[in-house]
């Protein structure tokens, strides 16, 4: 680990690592340390062993919440402790035995964000699902369990919760600009259990809780979202999209609708795609990053052209740029909206797409596996050195998006002729 004087300079220069976390260790106090993450997160730290010959790590703060002065200040008075025999981080521990459930939310958000938690494959727990959490945290958890002592709660507790939500009890105004309304309901609520459940399996884990005091509580089922476009609604879709198209609806937003439909691709997949993952030539865009993590996509060639055709605005690297800001175009969700109100569809969603895609390749003959290869459920890992897709994969890809293309195109024509809906 690197070693220098801990200055705003240094932390400032602190580069973050491609994976795990590197520790800037302070030359003038031992023990002291700025820990930056691959997220670009920068945390003071101190490291010490107690009495019993134990090594601890303890946050003090994130950079820019602590300045660096600040940092040193903290470090000298945990350090002095440990000089005297206690032991900082145990306090710290012992603290959280009677945690709330708001306290105990906030504790997992800082640490998750850190880090310092692992999900899936024991990886740390990506940013998305970190919103989502957030997002349940804020307006159903610590509204109706945030004063709750974590150990005293109970299976019923949870339940009710659960309830709760799914009741309503908690919809309001989303706020902080986010559009819409928080409504609760069945999935909401399932959701609020799972998120509130591992945030208390994580701290059992992490030795702030001896038992999990509400494991076994009982979780909604979820509604498998099996809706698909027919034949005559993926045609309606088609010329839907060239009507607006005709009459100003936003053209990088019908590229990312006409995208998703031709992929099979997640909306946070085909949103976020960078213009150098995608490899025309070989047919197959390379995701650094999914739901399952990295991938290799097969990708037909009219969902290439639509690709690009897009414009390039310097320094934003995605293939769906936003027109204002550096990132991608992330309104989608709302264009589709527009498109199925023209069309006189109802129930559609970014998922009814992905669905409608391996449907149509069902249609077309290809075998569950190869559906779920096609839709990316299936391992088809990034190697560094070697990319390959099988071709028989790739043919399915190519000729479900043709089918699609054919059908968009057909409404498309119908555009002139007919008449759509109100």
């Amino acid at each position: 680990m690197p070693t220098a004087k801990i200055t705003k300079r240094a932390v400032d220069a602190l580069a973050a690592p491609a994976e795990k976390q590197t520790v800037l260790w302070d030359t003038e106090i031992k023990g002291f340390g700025v820990r930056v993450l691959p997220s670009g997160l920068k945390t003071f730290i101190v490291q010490y062993r107690n009495v019993e010959g134990i090594k601890r790590r303890l946050n003090l703060g994130r950079y820019g919440v602590l300045t660096v002065e600040q940092a040193r200040d903290e470090a000298k008075i945990k350090l002095g402790a440990v000089a005297k025999g206690e032991d900082p981080a145990k306090e710290v521990h012992d603290a959280r035995k009677d945690m709330s459930v708001a306290e105990m939310c906030d504790w997992y958000l800082v640490e998750a964000r850190a880090g310092n938690i692992l999900g899936r494959k024991n990886r740390p727990i990506k940013a998305s699902s970190l919103s989502k959490d957030e997002s349940r945290i804020k307006t159903h958890i610590k509204p109706l369990l945030g004063k709750r002592i974590v150990r005293h709660l109970t299976r019923a507790d949870i339940e009710q919760m659960q309830t709760d939500v799914k009741n309503g009890k908690t919809a309001k105004e989303r706020g902080g600009g986010r559009g819409g309304r928080a409504t609760g309901g069945p999935a909401a609520a399932s959701g609020c259990v799972g998120t509130i459940q591992a945030i208390i399996g994580h701290a059992k884990h992490k030795g702030l809780l001896a038992v999990h005091p509400t494991e076994g509580a009982k979780k909604l089922a979820g509604n498998k979202k099996n809706r698909r476009l027919s034949v005559d609604e993926i045609v309606m879709i088609g010329k839907a999209m060239a009507y607006a198209e005709r009459v100003g609806e936003n053209p990088v937003a019908l590229a990312v609708l006409r995208t998703l439909l031709l992929t099979g691709y997640r909306r946070e997949e085909a949103q976020a795609m960078h213009r150098a993952w995608l490899n025309a030539p070989a047919g197959y865009v390379a995701f650094p990053d999914t739901k399952g993590d990295a991938q290799v996509r097969a990708i037909g060639l009219a969902a290439i052209k639509v690709i690009q055709a897009q414009p390039l605005i310097v320094g934003n690297p995605h293939a769906f740029p936003s027109a204002i800001a550096d990132g991608p175009f992330t309104a989608v969700s709302a264009c589709l909206d527009r498109i199925c109100k023209l069309a006189g569809i109802k129930g559609v969603t970014p998922h009814t797409l992905r669905h409608t895609f391996g449907s149509v390749a069902g249609d077309l003959g290809f075998s569950e596996l190869t559906i779920r290869a096609m839709l990316g459920h299936a391992s088809q890992n990034v190697t560094q050195d070697y990319i390959h897709i099988d071709e028989a994969l790739k043919l399915a890809v190519q000729r479900t998006s043709d089918e699609i293309a054919r059908l968009l195109d057909l409404g498309a024509r119908r555009a002139d002729r007919l008449q759509l809906a109100a």
